[in-house]
């Protein structure tokens, strides 16, 4: 009987604790209620001018010079391969992928593109006009008055 009444009025302690802790937690949505949807931005388009563009820095992977909506890449489907892998880039006139594209991460060459290089938007992205989103004070060593080794 005295274990009931202990177990009783611990479970009202907690009720009461759980209530009071519910309460000095903040709402997620602010001190009102949302109502109001902001206006989206318009999505930029796409840059499709078919240009390589200049790499930012060494080893970036190119970008993407032309649209890719409504390319198929799945585990089935790589719409991207059917312009770029080796044997159809004279066709095409496509770029052709990396040779590293086709090597193991043990560096062993295979017969096709490697299993973790077939999902090509991992890397390679299509580009956009837009303002950037934070100052870039980028300055590359070419133009801080660095010269080539063995220049004097």
């Amino acid at each position: 009987m005295k274990r009931h009444r202990l177990a009783l009025a611990l479970a009202a302690v907690m009720l009461t604790a759980t209530g009071a802790i519910a309460q000095m937690v903040p709402s997620l949505t602010g001190p009102r209620p949302f109502t109001e949807t902001p206006e989206a931005d318009q999505l930029p388009r796409w840059v499709t001018d078919d240009v390589r563009k200049m790499r930012a820095y060494p080893e970036q992977p190119p970008i993407i010079p032309h649209s890719i909506e409504g390319y198929q890449l799945s585990v089935n489907a790589n719409r991207c391969l059917s312009c770029h892998k080796r044997e159809f880039t004279q066709a095409s006139g496509a770029p052709m992928i990396s040779v590293t594209h086709y090597l193991t991460r043990e560096g062993q060459m295979l017969a096709d593109v490697s299993p973790r290089r077939y999902f090509c938007t991992a890397c390679h992205v299509p580009q956009a006009e837009t303002a950037p989103l934070v100052e870039n004070t980028f300055t590359d060593m070419t133009e801080l008055g660095v010269g080539h080794a063995g220049d004097e």
